[in-house]
């Protein structure tokens, strides 16, 4: 595991020749050792195409990659951070909620109106979380941002969770998720901006929310 929490805001990551990790920009807190730091124009492994989708939409999250040997100290805004564990499966996050990750991971963009046609689009537009969400696959380790805090939520078969639109952060395995109404539903039961749509996750996995309704 390359990352190790040294607080709740803030993650140690070492560094080995021949491996990489990638990390926002500007994430860097300190570092010691012989470590180098490039932009990434490509977006991680595989992401070309969908870094070009969204500089289109205006949705590109900078990253750059960390390579050589030493320790790195990542930490973003004061957010708090989520390292997740990656084994052979797929992890779904936006991309501002990544702060680093292992580049032995294989990332993909996805368009979400591909995810449940217009209510997909509309479940962008409505959580501020745009029109494409990122998928990170494989084996590695994830770092994740959120306000106020993690809430990690299991998705059972027959037992879908419902969560608010502003307060989703990430979700992984096998998991469907859709956009439904509920006239009145935010204004008597959640927090956000007074529209009733709230998101229901169905399958086998988990899901990650936030204690807050903030964009980061």
């Amino acid at each position: 595991m390359p990352f190790t929490k040294i607080n709740s805001k803030l993650i140690e990551a070492k560094v080995f020749p021949g491996q990489r990790i990638f990390s926002q920009r500007g994430s860097m807190i300190a570092y010691t050792g012989e470590v180098g730091f490039t932009p990434n124009l490509t977006g991680g492994q595989g992401g070309v195409m969908g870094m070009i989708g969204r500089r289109v939409a205006n949705e590109d999250v900078p990253l750059m990659t960390v390579e050589g040997q030493g320790s790195v100290l990542f930490g973003h805004g004061g957010h708090h951070i989520q390292i997740i564990e990656l084994n052979g499966d797929t992890l779904n996050v936006e991309a501002d909620r990544l702060l680093a990750f292992d580049g032995t991971l294989r990332q993909t963009t996805v368009f979400l109106g591909s995810q449940g046609g217009v209510m997909g689009m509309v479940r962008g537009q409505v959580s501020g979380q745009g029109l494409f969400t990122t998928q990170l696959s494989g084996q590695g380790s994830v770092a994740v941002m959120a306000h106020g805090g993690f809430v990690e939520l299991p998705i059972t078969p027959n037992q879908p969770v419902h969560v608010d639109p502003q307060a989703y952060v990430a979700h992984r395995g096998q998991v469907q998720n859709k956009l439904s109404t509920s006239v009145g539903w935010r204004d008597m039961v959640g927090r956000g901006s007074g529209e009733a749509f709230q998101l229901e996750l169905s399958g086998n996995g988990v899901v990650y929310v936030q204690a807050s309704e903030e964009k980061l």
